[in-house]
């Protein structure tokens, strides 16, 4: 199995920055594609941004250009760089990973992101 914990959320004020980080733990060597999801209270959980093993990244429309994916092998975390923050980017951000044996996905649980106007 695989443990996930998120770290660096917040509240900022709109335009700014946080950095968020996801630490994996447990049978990383079986990690495949790492990401970020965000959910709003009464809303459906959306995905945000994707990294596969390799560095390939996608991101939804909504963030692009604001937002920045990366995540570092070497210390099995992924990351996720906010810039340009929105009132409308306040959500639940969860990390997820997925394992490239048995497509068991894990999730973390999660790190309160807050903008205010």
């Amino acid at each position: 199995q695989v443990q996930l914990v998120e770290s660096g959320g917040g509240l900022v004020q709109a335009g700014g920055s946080l950095r968020l980080s996801c630490a994996a733990s447990g049978r990383i060597f079986s990690i495949n594609t790492m990401g970020w999801h965000r959910q709003e209270p009464g809303k459906q959980r959306e995905l945000v941004a994707v990294i596969s093993r390799g560095g390939s990244t996608n991101y939804a429309d909504s963030v692009k250009g604001r937002f920045t994916i990366s995540r570092d092998n070497t210390k099995n975390t992924v990351y996720l760089q906010m810039n340009s923050l929105k009132p409308e980017d306040t959500a639940v951000y969860y990390c997820a990973a997925n394992d490239r044996f048995s497509a068991n996905n894990y999730w973390g649980q999660g790190t309160q992101v807050t903008v205010s106007s």
